[in-house]
């Protein structure tokens, strides 16, 4: 069925300045797009892939460029045909699976076979500062079951931050994302030192392209790929230099690629995690639904924000919840 594609570009502001290796953040751009066919109106949020130059003006170049395709598709993977792995394909993807779902009379974890979602341990983030800085907000998430640090590729500094947080917080999971931080040659000795701290997993700690040289490497915690993989393809790519796969919908390009991802993944004895680009519940709702299939989940994006959208996820003891009425039911139509 045709629909008419519609977009805006909001700025939402973080409370605070957030730390990565190599990047400063102090603002999300993203990208809303609609898909109306007179009848039902399906929504989609993607902010894009900031390493790869994939942000709001690209997105919104892409969908220009392909707007006859996008409002004559008539599925989901017409969509994934259209739009390569991105932003652009997120917000499109994840309309169609709102519109499809409206036009069903289903929510959209149906239409993913997931009958009853649960509530999901998710991991809440620190961003880079200082290790007394890092501990007083461990501190401050007194509620949270799993934190992920950031870290800077700053070895020794980078010690002290993962043992103040540990100290603060001996009873949490934790996860450290170096986002390419690091190179080969301190790979031994970064797992030692987390492994001291009861760290139970590595994000990305080697630069997108160098993944050849994990191949063999033993480690006693998980690994695992954010930047390394993008979309469907680069999964098989993976076994035998990490454990563990971080799918986010902004890279590959929406629900749909990820649920495959996910699959295939699992296939090939591979873990699956969910990831986020700091963004709304807008964009956290489609995520949530592929959580359910994820062995860690990080969907903490919206808890960066000065102000979410309402209604919106909900955290609570350490959880996400995502009720029915942020997106994907005609309850979200009627509380939109």
């Amino acid at each position: 069925m045709p629909q008419t594609l519609s977009y805006r570009v909001e700025t939402h502001r973080l409370a605070a300045p957030f730390r990565i290796s190599g990047y400063v953040f102090e603002a999300s751009d993203v990208v809303v797009v609609e898909l109306d066919d007179g009848r039902n109106r399906g929504r989609g949020e993607a902010a894009g892939v900031y390493y790869l130059g994939d942000e709001a003006p690209q997105i919104v170049e892409a969908l220009e460029q392909n707007r006859a395709a996008i409002e004559a598709c008539g599925s989901r993977e017409e969509v994934r045909q259209i739009l390569p792995p991105g932003g652009a394909r997120n917000a499109v993807d994840c309309s169609m699976w709102e519109l499809e779902a409206l036009r069903l009379g289903i929510p959209a974890h149906c239409l993913a076979g997931i009958d009853a979602p649960r509530p999901l341990v998710t991991t809440f983030t620190l961003g880079a500062d200082e290790p007394s800085k890092m501990a007083e907000g461990a501190r401050n998430y007194a509620g949270a079951k799993a934190i992920k640090i950031k870290l800077t590729g700053s070895f020794e500094l980078d010690i002290e931050r993962v043992r103040a947080i540990r100290e603060a917080r001996p009873d949490v999971w934790l996860g450290v994302d170096a986002n390419q931080g690091f190179d080969r040659s301190v790979l031994p000795a970064l797992v030692q030192a987390m492994a001291r701290q009861n760290v139970s997993l590595i994000e990305q700690p080697l630069a997108r392209g160098s993944e050849a040289d994990l191949e063999g490497f033993e480690s006693p915690i998980p690994i695992a790929a954010d930047e390394s993989v993008l979309d469907l393809a680069d999964v098989p790519g993976l076994v035998g230099r990490f454990q563990v796969v971080n799918i986010k919908l902004d890279k590959c390009g929406g629900l749909t690629e990820a649920l495959l991802m996910a699959e295939e993944a699992r296939r090939l004895g591979l873990g699956v995690m969910v990831g986020n680009m700091v963004g709304t519940s807008l964009a956290m709702a489609p995520a949530f639904i592929l959580g359910q299939l994820c062995d860690y989940v990080d969907l903490d994006g919206p808890t960066f924000l000065e102000e979410d959208r309402v209604p919106g996820v909900q955290y609570s003891d350490g959880e996400i919840w995502c009720p029915d009425d942020v997106w994907g039911s005609q309850a979200a139509v009627l509380a939109a």
